[in-house]
This record gives structure tokens, sequence and C-alpha cells, in this order.
């Protein structure tokens, strides 16, 4: 049952990055978002194979799994969402070469930051610290997310505003647990943790999409593309 959860949770976030990635792409422009969502849904393709293939700790997919791992924690879902989001908060519009540097300096982190996965914290104070920045920079993160939680309030998207705040706490605990607090009823792959961990990955793609699209809808610019108001505070 735990497993078929967890394949579940997998194939939830898979949906959800491409999905909602090729949305973000094809309706608003937003390439630093769809890339994003889709490099989440990559992660998880590769996860799920790893998997499936025995979760073999000396496969290369176990490498790929953590660099991609290491790639959204540290710029991706903190650096890259922040700028993504702003096209609609702030009306900023990055260009071609920050969008291509910003995935250049996610690319550069991965690779780095994932040799330190799996590292004694309590022995390896390189490895502590990395795992100290990947919440600090969530937590930051999170108070950018609070700041789109007030801008859709008081748009009047409430039910938006609510869901992307529940969804963001969700998304603190998974990566406050994922290092320093293990859940002591999982098992020895964290077969309980990476289910809910995937499972809150996969839905905050899809409700920040969602908080997007209703922010859009309430200030688009003159240029957007015609905004789709239908269900927006759904």
């Amino acid at each position: 049952m735990k497993e078929a959860l967890f394949l579940l949770a997998d194939l939830w976030m898979i949906f959800a990055g491409y999905f909602y990635g090729w949305r973000f792409i094809r309706r608003y422009g937003n390439y630093l978002l769809g890339l994003e969502w889709m490099v989440v849904a990559t992660s998880g393709s590769n996860f799920l194979l790893w998997s499936l293939l025995g979760a073999d700790g000396g496969s290369v997919l176990y490498d790929v799994a953590y660099f991609f791992d290491a790639f959204s924690r540290s710029v991706g879902i903190t650096v890259i969402l922040v700028m993504g989001l702003m096209k609609v908060t702030h009306r900023y519009k990055p260009s071609l070469g920050a969008d291509v540097g910003v995935f250049a300096v996610a690319t550069v982190a991965g690779l780095f930051l994932r040799h330190f996965h799996g590292a004694d914290l309590h022995t390896d104070r390189a490895a502590s610290s990395v795992a100290v920045f990947y919440i600090a920079v969530n937590l930051l993160t999170a108070v950018f997310l609070g700041y789109v939680v007030k801008r859709l309030w008081d748009a009047g998207a409430r039910w938006p505003a609510v869901r992307t705040g529940l969804v963001t706490a969700c998304g603190t605990a998974i990566a406050i647990i994922y290092d320093f607090f293990p859940l002591p009823f999982d098992d020895a792959n964290r077969t309980i943790f990476y289910t809910a961990a995937l499972a809150t990955w996969g839905t905050q793609g899809f409700v920040y999409f969602r908080a997007y699209r209703a922010l859009h809808d309430r200030t688009a610019a003159p240029d957007a593309k015609p905004a789709h108001a239908t269900g927006a505070t759904a």
C-alpha cells in the first residue's frame, strides 16, 4: 500500500510539472516557471524510473536524482520561482540573458551541492551548512509567497490565497523535515516522507499556477495575452 501511494504521489508530481509547466509557457510566455516546473517533472520521472529499477544507490539515476534535488532546492523553487511570480506581482520582464543566466546558476549549484546529500550532518560541517542553506532559502521564498498570498487576498481571490498559504506552509515543513527531522516511524527508504514530499511538490505546481492565473487575470498588462477569468477564484 505504501509503495502504491508513493507511485501515485510521484505520478501526480510528474503530471503537474509537465502539464502546468507547458501551460505557463503556452498561455503566459513565462519560461522561468514553465521550465522549472518541467525540471521538477523530469526529476520525478527519473526518481520513478530509479525506484522501479530497484532503487540501486550505485545507479547513475541516483546521482541524477540528487542533481535535480539540489537544482530545485537551491535555486529552482526559490530564486526562479520568485522571479517568475514577479511577472504578475511587479510586472517584471526578465531578459533572455537573465533567464539563461539563472538556469545556468541553478545547474552549477545542482552539480556542486548534490555531493553533500547523504552526509552525516553531525560530523560533516559542510553538509550541515548546505542543509541549513536549503532551509534558509526556503524560508526567504516563503516570505515572498506570503506577499503573494496578501496580493491574492486583496484582489478578492480568497480561495487561491488560502490554498497558496497552506501549500507553502506544507512545503516549508517538508524542507525542514527533509534533513533534520527524519520521521521515526518511517522505513529505511523513507517511503512515507517521500510520498508526502512528492505529493506536496506536485500540489505546489498546481496551486501556484492557479495563484499566478488569478493575479494575471486581475493585473494583466495591456499587451498580455487574453485572460481566462472563468474559474480564477475557484
